[in-house]
């Protein structure tokens, strides 16, 4: 009871780390119905298209497995030897298909949870040894579910092979007119053909199968809301995360920072160190607002932008360290610098006004009021 209501908790999908750690335990996504239509289709088409070199192959075995020679048969030595060479044939014979088995069996599971060799998973438990959990695994309600599930798989594949059976009956008796070799070839094409059709039985199981196990196994992994919250913390708990996550944070800022330069009004430059970005829209808003700012390299990028796109840059250091120290990104400039960036900004709108054939204004030289004047370090030159 205690199980079924700790299961009824777990409502939330499982994260990146909790499937990650289930693969490391060996817990990954199969289907043994999905193998098993992969294996068995694979096999029959290996004996249908290659019947050319297996045929010859199998006949040559049988008939020395067949034949037993007078002096096999008073000399154990030799009949030992004998039967050795047939088992080395044969296995020689069915390697090519032990082979594609194995590779199709390999290559349908990793293509639903990936190839995955855990140590953890093949160490030997204590566990199974225990003879009542035992029971508990024959005879309980899993138990029976998949014994249901085992006999309707059953059904599904003698539905199919009786239906080829009940359809093709009279072929069969046809054999009988055709000589050795013409009735050998006909009934193996239809034994191939009866072969496929009641694999499609098998397709049909592992198309349900698929679906099915997917959901069980993510169900299995379903966690908790508390324990997302642990999870999370434990995450975010660990320095090297902590430091990826304020990069990744800080390199999507900077580049939606830099998406808003092709837009600014003008650029207010150090000219080297620093810029800045404003934008004044006079019919929305009240004051001008920085979009961007930046530092060494930044500023740098911020300057390249501004030439890429023709925005006006303005070259007033102490502005544009004052501007850089007290205005953050996307909020308006403080009121003691608003006559300061009203003479860049006017400068700059009679520039845009040349082209209509305004007479260029002079050149004005901003000065910040006392308390903002900073160095290049940030530190203020009244204190």
């Amino acid at each position: 009871m205690a199980e079924e209501q700790d299961q009824d908790d777990k409502t939330e999908d499982p994260t990146a780390r909790r499937m990650e750690k289930a693969r490391e335990d060996g817990q990954v996504l199969r289907s043994q119905d999905a193998s098993t239509a992969a294996v068995t289709l694979g096999i029959i088409a290996t004996l249908y298209y290659g019947g050319f070199w297996f045929a010859p192959k199998f006949l040559e075995l049988f008939k020395g497995a067949l034949i037993l020679e007078p002096r096999l048969i008073f000399d154990a030595e030799q009949s030992v030897l004998r039967f050795s060479s047939l088992m080395v044939d044969s296995f020689l014979v069915l390697t090519p298909l032990f082979l594609i088995a194995i590779a199709l069996a390999v290559g349908t599971a990793s293509a639903l949870g990936g190839f995955v060799f855990s140590a953890k998973a093949a160490a030997p438990k204590l566990s199974k040894l225990n003879p009542l959990k035992g029971l508990a695994r024959i005879f309980g309600l899993r138990a029976l579910v998949e014994l249901s599930k085992s006999l309707l798989k059953f059904s599904a594949v003698a539905v199919f092979a009786g239906a080829f059976l009940y359809f093709n009956l009279e072929r069969f008796f046809h054999f009988a007119r055709f000589d050795v070799n013409a009735g050998i070839i006909e009934s193996l094409e239809l034994v191939a053909m009866g072969a496929t059709i009641t694999c499609l039985a098998l397709l049909l199981i592992a198309a349900i199968d698929v679906p099915y196990q997917k959901f069980e196994f993510t169900k299995k992994l379903k966690m908790t809301k508390k324990e997302v919250r642990d999870e999370m913390k434990d995450i975010e708990g660990q320095p090297e995360v902590r430091q990826k996550i304020r990069q990744k944070q800080r390199e999507i800022a900077e580049q939606r920072m830099l998406e808003e330069v092709p837009g600014a009004d003008v650029i207010v430059t150090n000219p080297q160190h620093f810029a800045v970005a404003l934008v004044y829209e006079m019919d929305k808003e009240d004051a001008p607002r920085v979009v961007a700012k930046g530092k060494g390299f930044m500023a740098l990028k911020i300057r390249e932008l501004a030439g890429e796109h023709d925005v006006e840059v303005f070259e007033a250091p102490p502005l544009a360290r004052a501007l850089y120290f007290t205005t953050e990104i996307g909020a308006r400039i403080p009121a003691d610098l608003f006559y300061a960036v009203a003479q860049v900004i006017a400068y700059v709108y009679g520039l845009n006004a040349m082209a209509k054939g305004a007479t260029k204004a002079p050149r004005p030289k901003p000065k910040v009021p006392k308390g903002f004047n900073f160095d290049e370090f940030g530190r203020n030159a009244a204190l």
